[in-house]
């Protein structure tokens, strides 16, 4: 009998700041999803295009440079990969023309707490465990 081989969990984190990249990276290491990380919208939209089907949690700066802003991404991702659970981050509070966007993203302040990463990761992987 073989052995059912479950498609790998992938966490994105999209942050154009490579310190702040690297810390989050680090701490979602210690889950069970595998992290891949993009400095910009356009960078994580290419790597969904090809692997949006193992994404199950994106981690987001609002932010960011090129043409896309965080809130952009995540808009698209609810439209195209809705199963992805997605958390927003920002220094300053959000304006209030993305409220829209948030009914399905979960927006964190910086500096974030490790612990409220790691239960938005949890979530992502019991959400992808049943997509």
């Amino acid at each position: 009998m073989g052995q059912r081989i479950e498609p790998s969990r992938v966490a994105l984190i999209v942050e154009d700041e490579p310190e702040l990249r690297e810390l989050a990276a680090a701490l979602l290491e210690e889950t069970d999803l595998q992290v891949v990380e993009a400095a910009s919208a356009e960078e994580a939209l290419d790597y969904l295009r090809a692997h949006g089907e193992e994404v199950a949690f994106l981690f987001a700066d609002v932010r960011l440079p090129c043409l896309m802003s965080g809130v952009d991404l995540a808009r698209t991702v609810r439209f195209k990969w809705p199963w992805i659970r997605t958390v927003l981050t920002s220094g300053t509070p959000l304006d209030d023309g993305s409220n829209d966007v948030l009914r399905d993203v979960r927006f964190m302040q910086k500096p974030w707490r490790a612990l409220e990463v790691l239960m938005e990761a949890e979530r992502a992987t019991r959400v992808s465990a049943a997509h």
